[in-house]
């Protein structure tokens, strides 16, 4: 596939799109079950029910539309027309749900048929549109700077999608807030198309029949070793926010509420770090820069276990956010060098297929998270809604947002350490260019 020449407008227009991806992600996944429970009155089991069969069906449709995506050939290349053609559907669906438009007793149908039409439409986007940043950007200077405005407008994304909703639900309602969100989405969407780009007379490649291009995916050491990784990392992304308001309520003893100020904290740190971390990542190689993000990430979670005021919990976040904002800027790269790697063995750029599987092993996350919050909390003695929880209830809480991370981190370093590529820094890039 031919080298791109990419403007740095075009850069930053293209790695909005993560602002949309992380909005709609975020707000689904933190608020729909409250929506649906609390504010329309459907059961919760039913709702139980609807999102496994929804994070089922999710993780299916990505490895076949990673594989689809890779065997596409048009003259506007692989993986613009899907995105071109989906992002309407995809922020319509959003939109439609906030508003329910059924009956009382349908509602869980609706909900069930709408969530996964969403499903579908967010992975043909999101897949495609994370399979062009290694196809755009072959150096790491490139994608380095691009990861970084990627990690800009997602954790902007996830300022909105999570800190402001109750806000704006509660001045405006949830039938002008899902509109409001979903124009939002289309117009950073269409932004970040006007950045892709792909050319526009792709070579002509061979495909492979998809159980060869699974085998091949999963036989790959440095895919393995980077998709357990980003599998237990996440697990610690979504462990944290899972654990915080039990965190504040019945360890620091202060109202539910100043767990989006601890939470906004290391979003709003992370903003400027991931530039730092850009930086880093140029000058160290991505797998360095992952271990060492790691390390610091390992250590920041330490005081969880001693600190007692909502003060200490604010410091504490700072360290978290420094830590998290390398992780996030390092995590495509890294793969990025994987299908690079695989494309030199095997003649043929499989993108789609990568992306698609790392997000089918990433959903585990979500059920992970779940399992260990719900072990933890019925092991160690804690009693729902009780003002004062058992000591044992206490040490676990602690447990849940420092040990348990930190045992998890220990795996997650020992993968990235298997990790088998080491991309050498951008000074050497440059010294090698200068010999050659």
């Amino acid at each position: 596939m031919s080298q791109l020449v990419i403007k740095t407008k075009h850069k930053i227009a293209y790695s909005s799109g993560n602002f949309s991806l992380y909005l709609m992600q975020q707000m689904v996944a933190t608020y729909i079950v409250f929506f649906y429970v609390d504010h329309l009155g459907v059961r919760p089991a039913l709702i139980g029910v609807g999102m496994v069969i929804h994070s089922i069906v999710n993780a299916l449709v990505h490895p076949f539309l990673g594989h689809i995506s890779d065997k596409t050939q048009t003259r506007f290349g692989r993986r613009i027309p899907y995105i071109m053609f989906g992002i309407v559907p995809l922020s319509a669906t959003f939109t439609l749900i906030w508003i329910p438009l059924t009956s009382e007793q349908h509602l869980f149908w609706y909900f069930l048929g709408v969530i996964l039409l969403f499903d579908l439409f967010f992975v043909l986007v999101a897949l495609n549109w994370t399979s062009l940043f290694p196809e755009m950007f072959k150096t790491l200077r490139d994608r380095s700077f691009v990861s970084t405005w990627r990690q800009l407008w997602g954790i902007l994304g996830m300022i909105l999608g999570i800190a402001l909703p109750p806000v704006i639900f509660a001045m405006i309602g949830w039938t002008l807030m899902g509109i409001l969100f979903g124009v939002v989405g289309l117009f950073f969407w269409a932004l970040s198309i006007y950045g892709a780009k792909e050319p526009k007379k792709p070579e002509k490649t061979k495909s492979l029949p998809i159980i060869t291009a699974l085998r091949y995916t999963l036989v790959n050491k440095a895919f393995i070793t980077f998709a357990l990784g980003n599998l237990f990392i996440q697990l610690v992304f979504v462990l944290l926010p899972g654990a915080a308001p039990f965190f504040t309520k019945y360890v620091l003893l202060i109202p539910e509420g100043q767990t989006s100020l601890m939470l906004g904290t290391i979003f709003v740190v992370a903003l400027p770090f991931v530039y730092v971390w850009g930086k880093l990542i140029n000058r160290w190689g991505p797998r360095t820069s992952a271990l060492i993000s790691v390390v610091f990430l390992f250590f920041a979670l330490i005081p969880f276990y001693f600190i007692q005021t909502f003060t200490g919990a604010i410091m504490t976040s700072v360290g978290i956010g420094v830590g998290i904002a390398g992780i996030l800027v390092v995590l495509d790269i890294m793969l990025s060098d994987v299908i690079d790697e695989d494309a030199k063995k095997t003649g043929i750029r499989r993108e789609g297929m990568y992306f698609g599987i790392n997000g089918f092993i990433a959903i585990g996350s979500a059920g992970l998270q779940a399992i260990i919050l719900s072990v933890v909390l019925e092991v160690s003695g804690y009693v729902s809604n009780l003002e004062v929880q058992p000591d044992s209830a206490v040490f676990g809480i602690r447990f849940m947002t420092s040990g348990i991370p930190m045992i998890i981190l220990v795996i997650v370093f020992i993968c990235f350490f298997l990790y088998p590529i080491k991309t050498k820094p951008v000074a050497s890039e440059k010294k090698e260019n200068v010999v050659n």
